[in-house]
């Protein structure tokens, strides 16, 4: 299935590779990783650090769908907002894990955890965890619950995590984050604010040595695109969207 932003308003597609060490922070490396992008990726021009040692560059964010990858103290992150197909966004996160062995020396050896994140966010003014609660419902037993006298859920933030493989190496993780609190509930005055979506499937451990980067991305990335078709679609995102649309 493609068009994943036919779902939400904004869908993104993340890449996160941790690392065990503390990569390399100097100007001249950092430099030489972000120009090594920019000849791949012209678009992505604009280049700062922020005060917690994290560069970046990414692309104009002015038209809503951007290109944006970042170096801090052991993380190596890139992202792909509201691209144009799942492969497209693909193309990033490829090059990034590309470069990163000869660019910043991280080893395989070197690997905490990698990860793909699939992000949907709905633009909504109103009572998040009450569309929630209307679009997925809740743990059956809590159902009784929502019977006492004005009761009113004040937070309806599901999780699930769960492995694929019997190592519980990979794993994947399905959350929500909604941003409605309790005073906007008392004084039924809603922002219009994003209710969120995630979609997360990580792997855990250093590489072997006859796996790379790239590899393992591209197999935790099918996994990502399988979990979202076959499940994630028509179980969340579509009940969602039609709760939304109603009010």
């Amino acid at each position: 299935m493609e068009g994943y932003g036919a779902f939400s308003d904004d869908f993104y597609l993340n890449m996160n590779l941790g690392t065990e060490m503390d990569l390399p922070q100097n100007r001249e490396t950092v430099l030489h990783h972000f120009e090594q992008l920019k000849r791949r990726f012209s678009t992505m021009q604009n280049f700062y650090s922020r005060e917690s040692n994290e560069y970046v560059l990414e692309e104009e964010k002015e038209h809503g769908a951007y290109r944006w990858t970042s170096i801090e103290q052991r993380r190596v992150n890139s992202g792909a907002v509201n691209p144009a197909s799942f492969d497209a966004a693909l193309e990033l996160h490829r090059s990034v894990l590309d470069l990163v062995p000869y660019t910043l020396s991280v080893s395989p050896l070197d690997c905490e955890s990698l990860s793909v994140m699939m992000g949907f966010d709905f633009t909504f003014r109103g009572d998040q965890n009450a569309v929630m609660t209307e679009a997925l419902g809740v743990i059956p037993g809590f159902e009784k619950m929502l019977d006492i006298p004005h009761s009113r859920v004040l937070c309806n933030e599901p999780s699930l995590q769960f492995a694929l493989d019997d190592e519980c190496r990979t794993q994947c993780r399905i959350g929500f984050e909604t941003r409605t609190t309790a005073y906007h509930v008392r004084t039924q005055e809603f922002p219009e604010d994003q209710l969120s979506v995630y979609l997360t499937v990580r792997r855990f451990d250093s590489l072997d040595s006859d796996e790379g980067y790239t590899g393992e991305f591209n197999r935790l990335a099918g996994l990502c695109r399988e979990i979202a078709d076959g499940y994630l679609v028509t179980n969340v995102l579509r009940p969602l969207q039609q709760a939304i649309a109603l009010k």
